[in-house]
C-alpha cells in the first residue's frame, strides 16, 4: 500500500499542522500514488500531465479510478528583466514539479516566474496542489506566508480557497496541499491573497484553466449516452455531424468552442518604484502605485516577439538553479483557417487594459469562467 496516500480528512489534519509553526515545519508534498514526494505519479504514462489510465467502469465512462493529477510549485522572491534591460526585485511562485521535497528548499530559492506556473486541469479531476515557502532570500527580515486563490473559482470548502481571513497561510519552512475537484470548465487565474495588493504588485499572479469532459469523447462515435449528462447539450444540432473527442473550451453539445491552437495571455502591470522600495527596505508606495512597465506573459516589447524562455538576470544565478524566470513567450502563430483559442487575463493591481488584433474578428465565446 502507498504510504503516502491519505484520505482527505488525513491530508487536511496533515498540512494543518504542517502551518502550525516553522519550528517543527518541512516540506512535505502530498500526491496519491507518489512514494518519493517529487509529486509525480509513479508509474504514469505522461508525468507531465500525470493520470492513471482512463476508467473502464461503464457507470463512469468519462472519469479515471481516481481522477488524480498532483503539481508542486514554491513560493518566494527573485528577480525579472524588463524589455529596456532593467532588472526588478520580484516575489512569485515556481514550478518545482518532479523535484523531491528534500531538494524544494534549494531549487526554490531567487527562482520565481513570471508569469507563475501554468495550472491545468480537467473537469472531474482530483488535483492536488503542493504550496512550499521558501522564504525571500533578498529580504531575510520578511516572514511573509503566502496562499494560492484561485480567483473566481468555486470552491467547496473555504480551508482551500487561499484566503487568509477563512483559511490557512503557509509559513516560511512549511507546506500546504490544496486539494480540488473542479466541475466548472473555464478560463481562470490564481494568487496569493496575503497582503494581495502587496505581493499581486510583486508579481505572485499565475493562468489557470479547467479543461471540459467534452475532450475526452470517443473519436468517431456520435454523443451517445454522454448526452444525458451534459447539461449544456443542444438538442437542435445536427446528428448527421458527429461531435467528437478534440479540443474545445466548454461543454457546448454542438462543436462552436472547438479550437486547433490555444494561448494563453496574461496583460498585467508592474511598478519599478514599489519594486525598489521592496528591496530597500523602504516603506511602500501604496497610494501613488500606478504602472510603469505593462507586460503580456511577464515580459513587454520587444521580448514579446520572442519563441520560449528569456535568458535569467545574473541576479538569479549562484543559488542551485539556472532555470528561466520568463519561460512564457507571447507570440501567436498560426495557419490559415485555424481556429485560435486566446485565453485572456487581467489581475493587474493598477491598471484597466484593452486588447485588440488589427484587422482580424474576434468573438467572445466565454467570461467570468462562463461559456
Amino acid at each position: 500500500m502507498n504510504t503516502r496516500k491519505k484520505t482527505l480528512a488525513g491530508l487536511v489534519a496533515a498540512t494543518l499542522i504542517g502551518v502550525a509553526g516553522t519550528a517543527q515545519a518541512a516540506f512535505f508534498v502530498q500526491c496519491p500514488g507518489d512514494n518519493n514526494g517529487d509529486a509525480v505519479i509513479d508509474g504514469a504514462a505522461d508525468p507531465n500531465n500525470a493520470h492513471y489510465p482512463p476508467s473502464t467502469d461503464p457507470l463512469h465512462p468519462y472519469h479515471y479510478p481516481s481522477n488524480a493529477r498532483c503539481m508542486s510549485i514554491s513560493a518566494g522572491d527573485g528577480f525579472t528583466k524588463m524589455a529596456d534591460g532593467k532588472v526588478v526585485y520580484d516575489f512569485g511562485f515556481h514550478d518545482v514539479t518532479g523535484i523531491p521535497e528534500a531538494q524544494i528548499g534549494v531549487e526554490g530559492l531567487v527562482a520565481v516566474e513570471q508569469p507563475a506556473p501554468t495550472i491545468v486541469m480537467d473537469e472531474g479531476d482530483e488535483f492536488y496542489l503542493n504550496l512550499s515557502n521558501v522564504g525571500m532570500v533578498h529580504r531575510p527580515d520578511l516572514f511573509d506566508p503566502h496562499t494560492v486563490h484561485f480567483h473566481g473559482f468555486p470552491n467547496a470548502a473555504p480551508i482551500f480557497d487561499g484566503v487568509p481571513d477563512t483559511g490557512p497561510s503557509i509559513n516560511e519552512g512549511a507546506t500546504f496541499t490544496y486539494y480540488y475537484v473542479p466541475l466548472d470548465p473555464g478560463t481562470y487565474l490564481y494568487h496569493c491573497h496575503v497582503e494581495a495588493a502587496e505581493h499581486m504588485q510583486m508579481g505572485m499572479i499565475g493562468n489557470l484553466y479547467v479543461r471540459p469532459k467534452q475532450n475526452r469523447l470517443p473519436d468517431g462515435t456520435l454523443l451517445g449516452t454522454w448526452v444525458h449528462h451534459n447539461p449544456d447539450y443542444n438538442p437542435d444540432r445536427n446528428l448527421d455531424d458527429p461531435l467528437v473527442g478534440d479540443k474545445y473550451a466548454y461543454n457546448d453539445g454542438d462543436g462552436s468552442t472547438r479550437y486547433d491552437r490555444e494561448y494563453l495571455v496574461q496583460v498585467t502591470s508592474f511598478d519599478d518604484n514599489f519594486h525598489t522600495a521592496e528591496l530597500g527596505i523602504q516603506p511602500l508606495p501604496f497610494a501613488s502605485m500606478h504602472a510603469t512597465y505593462t507586460m503580456i506573459n511577464g515580459r513587454g516589447y520587444p521580448d514579446t516577439t520572442v519563441q520560449g524562455p528569456l535568458t535569467p538576470p545574473a541576479q538569479t544565478l549562484g543559488y542551485g538553479q539556472d532555470q528561466p524566470v520568463q519561460p512564457m513567450g507571447s507570440l501567436i502563430t498560426a495557419n490559415a483557417g485555424e481556429r485560435i483559442l486566446l485565453r485572456i487575463t487581467n489581475v493587474s493591481v493598477t491598471e484597466v487594459f484593452s486588447l485588440t488584433i488589427q484587422g482580424m474578428d474576434m468573438q467572445v465565446i466565454g467570461r467570468g469562467a462562463r461559456l
